[in-house]
């Protein structure tokens, strides 16, 4: 199998939780895919950890592949476990935070 500059087998079958490993008091992430139109990217955050209030200018899907997770967007608070998605619109405050460990894939499409 040809594999890609993000070390993913192109046209094969790939386990996104095991794409990242969780580490002590941080965020990791793993960019698999970089377009013009989009990216997708695979995080791990430990306990407590989180992304702070930010805004981005196209929607943004998250979908948690394992843990749980605090998602505000817009003044409310969602929380989202294993298997579940949520898409935080374009230009809505959102912020994240781990409940427990997490991971999550991150679909940003710009088109």
């Amino acid at each position: 199998m040809e594999n890609d500059k993000k070390g993913v087998a192109a046209a094969s079958p790939a386990n996104l939780a095991e794409l990242v490993a969780y580490q002590e008091g941080s965020v990791v992430s793993r960019e698999i895919i970089r377009q013009k139109t989009g990216t997708l990217t695979v995080f791990a955050f430990d306990a407590g950890q989180g992304l702070s209030e930010h805004t981005a200018p196209f929607d943004a899907t998250v979908l948690i592949l394992d843990g749980e997770a605090e998602i505000h967007i817009d003044g409310a608070t969602h929380k989202a476990r294993q298997g579940e998605m949520i898409i935080m619109p374009a230009g809505k405050p959102h912020a994240l935070t781990a409940v427990e460990r997490f991971k999550m894939l991150l679909i940003m499409i710009k088109s």
